[in-house]
């Protein structure tokens, strides 16, 4: 709050500066007022410049200097070659103008690159303060877990969300199907949600590659960039990157590795939801998504049982656990077993007969 006081003092004492001084020829009012739109752009200069680092405004302080330098000595030989005038002051002042410009900019986009560190004094500490750079694709941000895993801590650096990957979820959530539409929207939601939380870092950045047409290699030149990581759950982006070098953190990894262990053998309950693709085969879902894939339970559909597990399948893209449901078991289980005849003094009490179809025969020795 006291830094927006300062700034509208700065804004206020430049356009009253302008009035009683009257530096553009005008009225005093239209002075004043050009004065506090001069103020109000110096004041956005001034915040933009916050958001910059160190290494840049150094980059490009010294990028202007040198332009500035090589601007004088252009000078002087357009003093010499081109007879005094307008031509001549004209050229001076587009030079120096060209070269300045050029030097801010170069030097800003070759800040990254000095190492403060090595000056020591007050940029000692510019080496421990090195930054984290993750940046997130598409798919995990529609996804949704990421913000899960944000929430508990274990993200740290800075979150980088392209302006690419912002204008993909745009259009994602502009298209004519419902479906996209909502998977968008959601997208949208969860980059909000981030951008909540206290504890996080997120920064949006305008860098963009023309010259690349797909999202996902705008990805990794990006990482290359910045040192980062690639935050994702697509198959092939994770495979592409690992291949140019670029670290990845994929959430399904991260997810098929806190999943509980099952072991071969195992006794699992599981509901039957549906019929498998192959014979007299029963499909399942674990709460988590994980699909169980269970032999001679097409007849259980709609029916929970306890199988035994006979493989899991663990890859990247998820995990599969194979199963087999015994029928006999699950026989034994429906067999009504007469108990003993009681004996109450002497005498025998009747037992209900039960028939033969309900016992289960048992092959002779």
């Amino acid at each position: 709050m006291d830094l927006i006081l300062v700034r509208l003092l700065f804004v206020a004492v430049v356009s009253v500066t302008c009035y009683v001084i009257a530096p553009f020829g005008r009225s005093q009012p239209v002075d004043a007022g050009i004065g506090a739109l001069v103020g109000a752009a110096i004041v956005l200069f001034e915040w933009k410049l916050r958001a910059v680092s160190l290494k840049r405004l150094i980059g490009a302080a010294i990028g202007s200097i040198l332009g500035i330098c090589g601007a004088y000595l252009f000078a002087l030989v357009i003093r010499s070659s081109v007879p005094a005038g307008n031509t001549q002051s004209f050229l001076q002042i587009l030079v120096m103008l060209l070269m300045a410009y050029v030097g801010l900019i170069v030097g800003a986009s070759k800040g990254d690159l000095l190492n403060l560190a090595a000056l020591g004094g007050i940029f000692g500490g510019e080496k421990q303060g090195k930054k984290s750079y993750k940046i997130l694709d598409t798919s995990v941000i529609i996804d949704g877990r990421i913000a899960d895993i944000a929430e508990t801590g274990f993200l740290d650096g800075i979150i980088v969300t392209p302006q690419f990957v912002l204008r993909e979820l745009q259009l994602v959530a502009d298209s004519a199907d419902s479906l996209k539409r909502n998977r968008g929207r959601r997208g949208l939601d969860v980059l909000q949600r981030l951008q909540k939380m206290a504890t996080l870092s997120i920064q949006i950045v305008e860098d963009d590659f023309p010259a690349v047409r797909e999202v996902d290699l705008k990805l990794i030149e990006l990482a290359k960039v910045y040192e980062g990581k690639i935050i994702t759950n697509d198959f092939n982006l994770n495979k592409v990157a690992q291949l140019q070098g670029v670290a990845v953190l994929n959430i399904n990894e991260l997810a098929n590795s806190l999943k509980p262990i099952v072991l071969p053998g195992e006794i699992m309950k599981v509901f039957i939801l549906k019929e498998g693709k192959e014979y007299n085969q029963g499909v399942a879902y674990l709460d988590d998504g994980t699909m169980v894939v269970v032999d001679n339970a097409r007849k259980m559909i709609g029916k929970t049982i306890d199988v035994s597990v006979t493989s899991v399948l663990q890859t990247t893209a998820g995990k599969m656990i194979f199963g087999k449901w015994d029928e006999r078991a699950f026989g034994r289980t429906m067999v009504a077993v007469p108990p003993a005849t009681p004996v109450v003094s002497g005498t025998a009490v009747p037992v209900t007969v039960v028939p033969n179809t309900l016992l289960e025969s048992k092959p002779q020795p």
